[in-house]
């Protein structure tokens, strides 16, 4: 674990070796994210269009996922109107 000291302006010097893995240069933008009690530093892509391409790109497609949902959902609904017998139309 590496580990900082934060000076009286609030400076933290980031590791050179953690800067290097993660590409960061002076100039690079970070956010700040505090979840449970942790602060971390997220450094954020130039441009985050261009980071974000082909994020959910995969073998699935969620809207046919979706469709094959809302069919299962149809069935199951349809199966209990004629279990109790059936639909007044």
């Amino acid at each position: 674990m590496k580990t900082a000291i934060v000076s009286q302006k609030g400076w933290v010097v980031i590791p050179r070796e953690i800067r290097d893995r993660y590409g960061m240069q002076p100039g690079t933008k970070v956010a700040i994210v505090e979840y449970g009690g942790v602060v971390s530093l997220v450094p954020l892509p130039e441009d985050p269009l261009a980071a974000m391409r082909g994020f959910l790109k995969g073998d699935r497609s969620l809207t046919q996922e979706l469709l094959a949902e809302r069919r299962r959902e149809r069935a199951h609904e349809q199966e209990k109107i004629e279990r109790r017998g059936g639909a007044s139309r």
